[in-house]
């Protein structure tokens, strides 16, 4: 499995990389047959004082899944993305092993 981390329009962070690639490779043993994760962090400009915004983009058997959230800071942003690709992980999951079941 392949991790990218693009910072857009603002600068890397060593930590923010090294927390995120932590927290995918939990994700990655669960579900090996994960290809690629492709993760965007963004800031914005919002008046209700979130604006972090973690957008990821898993490449797997089948369609991509895709998920994004906005937090108040990164951390919090990453773990709800997270949380929520595996969520839908779970789904194509239990997809894979109904169809194996049934063939």
């Amino acid at each position: 499995m392949t991790i990218n981390i693009q910072y857009v329009k603002m600068p890397t962070s060593e930590s923010m990389s090294q927390y995120i690639t932590k927290k995918l490779e939990r994700v990655a043993k669960k579900y090996g047959w994960i290809v690629r994760i492709d993760i965007f962090l963004k800031m914005e400009n919002d008046p209700t004082e979130k604006g972090h915004l973690c957008e990821m983009e898993v490449s797997l058997p089948g369609p991509k899944i895709f998920a994004t959230s906005n937090e108040k800071n990164f951390e919090m942003a990453v773990k709800e993305t997270i949380s929520d690709v595996e969520r839908q992980l779970k789904k194509r999951k239990a997809k894979f092993t109904n169809q194996n079941i049934s063939s």
